[in-house]
């Protein structure tokens, strides 16, 4: 079966067809700068790596982009659309609505626009992507998957806020989490790596966006993201967490708009709003190179991992590995290492020699003395989307 996977995000289109269940990947790409003049269209495929820049200017445009290199005669991966069997969708926000990955109709397209309003600016643009796919493959299976389903196991105690329960049970105000086809996999990987069926596992993805999952026995229990994607720790630009007072100080006595706060803190906060930069690789490099503010927020970033790591090692009441992973997770070892440092109290000792290597899709970088293993682990979101996919498709 062929399944193409789309990502479909404000300006951005990730691809891959995969073929399952054999999890081969056939071709994979990404159309970047959208709505730019100069958007760029990578093409993985045929052992070949194809770069073009043109004018896109809408995602409709850039999936028939997509579609035209995919039956390309000379490069591309298919001789016509009728050989994409299914179409399975990142949605970023289900509320509570989904907990597992189901078939796209229009109550649930109804619901993923009503859904918008919880993440603005993730929900409309998945939800573009399969209004736009339909149409261009009007024969495969339309299957969305949310990145909010695996933490429905997340029990109430932790997932409600302490607000007048009418938000609750009226406007379903709660803690949702995201990020779930991510924790899903490398927990899974990790799972079968420790050959326990019964485990207490912290699994934490760092991209630019970032969040840190508590995982009993495969299931999720508590998260750091919360109602929307922009909570808990410091990411490339948002804040993570604050004291919720800053935005009434902000508005009242500094004269912000609400929605310059919120551009604020999703847009220019984080490592952003710190350093000047958001490519760590950069803020890594000057802080080698003594740029106080880089050394700074390197050290803010790892304290406020480690303090999750910490809570989330109470409330499981023990621990057997933490997993990192994401491009940041998975590339540096500085901010590894920082995380790692002086927490033998919890049983967690790295390796540094480990930590520098950097080999295989799951690499163990714990000391031999560790109680906790350290995993390191290539997420692969696509194909988690594709492996749900292949199974609602299997059911029908």
């Amino acid at each position: 079966m062929n399944i193409l996977i789309l990502n479909s995000g404000s300006s951005s289109i990730k691809f891959q067809l995969i073929q399952m269940p054999s999890e081969q990947i056939t071709c994979s790409g990404i159309v970047e700068r959208i709505g730019s003049e100069e958007a760029t269209l990578t093409y993985k495929g045929n052992d070949k790596t194809l770069r073009h820049v043109d004018s896109i200017k809408t995602h409709k445009l850039g999936l028939q982009k997509v579609l035209e290199i995919l039956l390309d005669t000379k490069n591309g991966a298919i001789d016509n659309i009728d050989e994409i069997d299914a179409v399975g969708h990142r949605v970023v926000h289900g509320g509570d609505s989904y907990s597992k990955t189901t078939w796209v109709t229009n109550e649930v397209k109804k619901e993923i626009r009503e859904f918008s309003t919880l993440a603005p600016l993730h929900n409309p643009h998945n939800l573009e992507g399969i209004q736009i796919a339909e149409q261009l493959f009007p024969k495969a299976k339309q299957v969305a998957v949310f990145d909010t389903a695996f933490h429905q196991t997340i029990p109430v105690k932790a997932h409600k806020y302490a607000i007048p329960n009418r938000f609750y049970t009226d406007y379903g105000i709660r803690s949702y989490g995201f990020h779930g086809t991510s924790h899903k996999y490398v927990s899974e990987k990790a799972m079968d790596y420790l050959k326990k069926e019964k485990s207490k596992i912290i699994t934490i993805h760092l991209g630019n966006g970032c969040s840190i999952t508590a995982l009993v026995d495969g299931q999720s229990a508590d998260h750091s993201l919360g109602f929307a994607p922009s909570n808990g720790l410091i990411m490339g630009s948002r804040s993570g967490d604050i004291d919720h007072a800053l935005i009434f100080h902000l508005v009242n006595t500094l004269g912000y708009s609400l929605d310059e706060v919120n551009h604020l803190l999703n847009k220019k906060s984080g490592m952003l709003g710190l350093t000047g930069h958001s490519d760590l690789r950069d803020i890594q490099s000057k802080a080698e190179n003594g740029d106080k503010d880089c050394q700074l927020a390197l050290q803010m970033n790892a304290y406020r991992i480690k303090k999750y790591i910490g809570a989330y090692t109470t409330v499981m009441n023990g621990l057997d590995a933490i997993v990192f992973t994401a491009g940041i997770g998975e590339n540096s070892s500085v901010l590894r290492k920082l995380i790692c440092t002086d927490m033998s109290y919890l049983g967690i000792v790295l390796d540094d020699h480990k930590n520098e290597m950097d080999s295989g899709t799951l690499r163990e970088i714990n000391a031999a003395t560790s109680e906790v293993k350290i995993l390191v682990i290539a997420t692969n979101e696509e194909l988690e989307i594709a492996k749900q996919t292949f199974d609602l498709c299997s059911e029908a």
